[in-house]
């Protein structure tokens, strides 16, 4: 019997995708998770900073703290969910007094999750928070 060279290298880029191709899609994955998570933040900061300025404008308002709350809100589109204890958009404003000169702070939370392929990664809150006093 004669015995065969095996020489061929026919398939071996196949191989190699097949080992690789793994890797680059958990990759591609993570890119877009913190892609989306870093979008959620840039918009839940730009809320809070809304929050903050019309809180600074509001104290002659009957509810100031309600009007600042309406506001981030509704600047902050896509994550405005109502809060619960598993999730949602959470909001707060506390000040000393709704006097000329005080400050007034508003914060904000929002629950995130990395999630790769069916995995979940970390999640918890990203949290922001903004100070303006009160005009």
């Amino acid at each position: 019997m004669k015995r065969q060279k095996i020489t061929s290298e026919r398939g071996q880029t196949m191989v190699e995708f097949a080992l690789v191709a793994p890797v680059l899609c958990l990759l591609l994955f993570a890119i877009i998770q913190f892609g989306v998570l870093y979008s959620s933040y840039v918009t839940l900061t730009d809320a809070t900073r809304a929050g903050a300025r019309k809180a600074a404008v509001s104290r002659l308002e009957s509810q100031p703290a309600t009007v600042a709350e309406a506001a981030v809100r509704n600047s902050a589109g896509s994550l405005d969910t109502p809060c619960t204890a598993t999730g949602g958009l959470c909001v707060s404003v506390t000040t000393v007094g709704w006097e000329h000169g005080k400050d007034v702070t508003v914060e904000a939370t929002y629950p995130y999750e990395i999630d790769l392929m069916g995995l979940v990664f970390k999640k918890g809150r990203l949290k922001s928070t903004t100070t303006e006093r009160v005009e």
